[in-house]
């Protein structure tokens, strides 16, 4: 019988977020695959946990998920874990969950502290919708896709930065974002814990006089609805109404339906729409 995958959620910074269920599962696993040996040992030393443990990382998640994969297929449990937090989130683990997935293998989550939850609940900032993006790209090319997309994000929008990338992080947000509301989250869960209710402007000068130390959770508020109508209907003024009218009949849209949308587009009334194109025709 196949053994299972564990993804077993491990603290963010206070030892005391580690669930019960979590360290026995841990305990009752045949092996750990854990992102840095030497950083996890010293979890498992706190909770007196001596189950074996191997390296799954960023740099071997490929060939070391095809090794779990066939220890599992022989009846062995492994449980993931991170450095902190929620593992297979803006983590290698995501491809061995895959991996498993096509290979047969049951995966089960152990839910716990995740970085990016907390910092949102903590932000002040809209929580109903969000999205999470993680590191940004190193790829510069990569990157600028990612900064034009969010530029027309509406979601609250979480990333995470280290520290000696952070200054580098918040000008190129603010480049592409403008003027937006953030919250810098650092420290979470510790005893040195920082939620600073900010701007992306304010972030960015702030950190020219004072280095950033550890890792920063970065909550950035997401377009508004206003200012999101407010561009679309400069977008839609700088072509013709009759333009405009085309491009809905085009899609095979009736007369009378077109002269709506275009009239909601450009936020007028429709009789404006229908006087326009009489004068016109």
């Amino acid at each position: 019988m196949a053994g299972k995958l564990y993804l077993c959620a491990t603290p963010i910074g206070n030892l005391k977020d580690m669930t019960p269920r979590v360290v026995e599962t841990l305990l009752m696993v045949d092996l750990i695959a854990a992102e840095d040996t030497r950083n996890s040992i010293k979890l498992l030393n706190h909770f007196d946990i001596h189950t074996p443990m191997t390296s799954y990382h960023e740099y071997n998640k490929v060939e070391k998920a095809v090794t779990l994969i066939d220890q599992m297929r022989q009846g062995k449990n492994v449980a993931l874990i991170t450095d902190a937090g929620t593992p297979a989130v803006s983590d290698p683990g995501e491809v061995l969950v895959q991996k498993c997935q096509e290979a047969g293998i049951v995966v089960t989550a152990l839910p716990g502290a995740a970085a990016c939850i907390t910092a949102l609940i903590l932000s002040g900032l809209s929580t109903r919708r969000f999205c999470f993006e993680g590191f940004l790209p190193a790829d510069k090319k990569e990157k600028k896709a990612v900064l034009e997309d969010l530029q027309k994000e509406s979601r609250t929008m979480i990333l995470y930065e280290a520290p000696h990338h952070l200054q580098r992080t918040l000008s190129e947000l603010y480049e592409a974002l403008g003027e937006r509301r953030l919250t810098l989250c650092r420290e979470l869960t510790k005893k040195f814990e920082e939620i600073t209710p900010t701007t992306l402007g304010n972030a960015r000068a702030m950190f020219e006089t004072q280095p950033p130390r550890g890792e920063y959770v970065l909550v950035v508020e997401g377009k508004s609805l206003s200012e999101f109508r407010r561009e679309q209907e400069q977008n839609w003024q700088e072509i013709s109404i009759e333009a405009h009218m085309a491009q809905y009949e085009a899609q095979g849209i009736d007369h009378k339906e077109a002269m709506k949308r275009v009239a909601k587009d450009r936020g007028i009334p429709k009789r404006e729409v229908y006087q326009y194109l009489l004068r016109e025709g």
